[in-house]
């Protein structure tokens, strides 16, 4: 059997408020679950807390995400500041003038 190779490059990753968009979720669910709380027992009397659960498992999943893409988010200003900070280190080792101190002088 032959390997499957791919036809082209896979497209670059979106970015976008992925930390506003995980915590929306998350309230998301759990305003979902507090919405069926109250309705506990008719979700009980046919066989359907599976439902009222799945919310609070989102929620509490949905925490777990928010910590992760935040810690993400930080990791990837962390590498663009050190990038920089590389960029500049060298444009002045190399005698080169960086944007800002053109614009002062």
């Amino acid at each position: 059997m032959a390997k499957w190779e791919a036809k082209h490059e896979a497209p670059e990753p979106l970015e976008g408020p992925i930390v506003a968009t995980i915590t929306g979720g998350t309230i998301l669910w759990f305003v979902l679950f507090l919405v069926q709380v109250p309705f506990y027992g008719w979700f009980d009397d046919r066989d359907l807390t599976w439902w009222v659960w799945t919310c609070l498992a989102g929620a509490g999943l949905g925490l777990i995400g928010i910590w992760y893409v935040r810690g993400r988010d930080a990791a990837l200003k962390r590498h663009a500041a050190e990038q920089a900070a590389e960029e500049n280190a060298t444009q002045a080792a190399d005698g080169q003038q960086t944007p800002a101190e053109g614009a002062g002088a």
